[in-house]
């Protein structure tokens, strides 16, 4: 049970996942303010899918980087590369090969570092592709307290200035709009109100769908407990490709939408719910499956965050 715990306090502190461990020191000498951590943040990662506009390409021995889990496992494969101090930024080829997950939780981790309350969310942005190709990008960002204005602000710490001029961004992306980045929840919802047709909600033509939608739907419910999964992992009823689910499991899905849009006065029943539902919470095993083979899969054993067994089917 999860009687009373004020969600503010429990954002500002630290997940398995988030949690930087012995490196925790070095966030110590990070600037404060979220720009410019951004650009920390830009300066030790890069995205395996922009490497070609940043004049590099991944090596074969490089591949897996993104699926590191933690961020103290991130912060020692960073430090491996370049053993500068981290606010220096690495030339990129020196940077950790990642996904938009891997900078929405690190910068996450830095500002739970800072007390500044932050969480990871799973969603969908308009601003990476052509409607043609999908309406709503599969996307990862931070959201943290802006403790001024008393809100959530979203903050996409990807968006670095090439990125922006790219996709031609006319946002803050310290300040993302609510309708340029749609969590997953209001995904959710609109789809199951026939707002909007699932297939525009995905990565590519081929990976969309109700599967998607909902698999996001998993994985932010679960972040909003302190849990952030890889982009690539399912569990429990979260695992099939379509939305065949018993009525009570569409319902059980209808109210995790509905407490994780409700705002901090829900949060008590939101994480009871994660913790008392085995279907939605994130078991010690869980299914990761491969993009360029979708006929595979690997069963991922997570304990303290960090994989101790990993099986081949």
């Amino acid at each position: 049970m999860s009687a009373n715990i004020e969600p503010l306090e429990f954002y500002a502190k630290h997940g398995m996942m988030s949690d930087p461990g012995k490196k925790a020191s070095l966030f110590s000498k990070l600037p404060d303010d979220i720009p410019t951590l951004c650009k920390v943040v830009q300066g030790l990662l890069i995205h395996e899918a922009w490497v070609s506009a940043y004049g590099v390409s991944m090596p074969e021995n490089r591949n897996l980087e993104s699926s590191i889990r933690t961020v103290s496992n991130k912060i020692d494969r960073i430090l491996e590369l370049s053993n500068h101090p981290l606010i220096e930024p690495r030339p990129a080829e020196h940077r950790l090969f990642s996904i938009c997950r891997d900078f929405a939780l690190l910068l996450t981790s830095m500002l739970r570092q800072k007390g500044i309350p932050a969480r990871v969310r799973y969603g969908f942005a308009t601003y990476f592709f052509p409607p043609t190709v999908v309406g709503y990008g599969d996307h990862v960002i931070t959201e943290y307290w802006h403790a001024q204005e008393q809100r959530w602000v979203l903050v996409d710490a990807q968006l670095d200035e090439l990125q922006c001029k790219a996709v031609h961004i006319s946002f803050d992306p310290c300040d993302v709009p609510r309708d340029a980045y749609l969590t997953a929840d209001v995904a959710w919802q609109r789809c199951r109100k026939k707002e909007t047709d699932p297939k525009k909600f995905g990565f590519l033509p081929n990976y969309t769908g109700w599967w998607y939608v909902k698999g996001h739907l998993a994985r932010d419910f679960a972040a909003l407990n302190k849990i952030e999964m890889l982009c690539w992992d399912y569990w429990g009823i979260f695992e099939r490709r379509d939305i065949d689910l018993p009525d009570d499991d569409l319902i059980l899905l209808d109210q995790v939408a509905r407490l994780s849009l409700t705002g901090n006065e829900a949060f008590d029943e939101l994480h009871s719910l994660y913790l008392q539902d085995m279907r939605l919470r994130v078991p010690s095993v869980v299914k990761s499956w491969y993009v360029e083979d979708e006929q595979k899969y690997r069963l991922e054993e997570i304990v303290g965050g960090d994989l101790t067994q990993v099986k081949y089917l």
